[in-house]
Parts: structure tokens; C-alpha cells; sequence
């Protein structure tokens, strides 16, 4: 993740594992409710990926909180391009699961 130099350190943090949190969450739901195909669970986290890179472009002065007043949340380019070749990826990864189940890894 870039960090731009208007968020603190703490927030820079949290907006680094707040994917990874919902990644796991949305895994282990799916992993609970097994009647679920796993293209499903990956166009899921692909669309949530997708989410994220919104947010850390557009709502990043409400989502980060910053000590001094004057300096205002600058939107993460790099890492909302990260998340979103990572949502290409997961989105790739759910089209094949479900054109061939058996190839996947998943």
C-alpha cells in the first residue's frame, strides 16, 4: 500500500488489513456454508476487492483520521490499482472455476 503522507501511521495500518479482514471473513463464511460453489465466493471477494479500491479513491478523508487539521486524506492510487488487479484476478479464478470445476484450486 502507498501511503501518501496524510494519514498516520495507525491508519495506514488498519487500511492495509482491513482487505485481508474481509477476504478471511468472506473464506471462512463460505468454508462454513459448503453447499456454496466456489466461483460464487471468489466473484464475492472480487466485487468487495472492487469496494475497496472505490473507498481508498473517493472516501478517503472520512475513512482516515489525521492529528493535524490542515492536512487532508489524499486518495491511495497505488493501492486501490493493487486491489483492483487483485479483484481481475479473483474474478478470472471464479470464471474458471466455473466453466471447469476440477481445475480449480479453490
Amino acid at each position: 500500500m502507498s501511503h501518501a503522507g496524510s494519514v498516520d501511521i495507525i491508519d495506514f495500518i488498519l487500511l492495509t488489513v482491513y482487505p485481508v479482514v474481509a477476504l478471511f471473513i468472506i473464506e471462512a463464511i463460505f468454508r462454513l456454508v459448503k453447499i456454496i460453489p466456489t466461483w460464487t465466493k471468489l466473484s464475492i471477494q472480487g466485487v468487495t476487492m472492487i469496494a475497496f479500491a472505490i473507498a481508498y479513491i473517493g472516501f478517503m478523508p472520512y475513512i482516515a483520521t489525521s492529528s493535524d487539521k490542515h492536512i487532508n486524506a489524499e486518495p491511495h492510487w497505488l493501492s486501490a490499482f493493487v486491489l483492483l488487479a487483485l479483484a481481475i484476478t479473483l474474478f478470472y479464478q471464479a470464471r474458471r472455476s466455473k466453466i471447469d470445476p476440477e481445475k480449480s484450486d479453490y
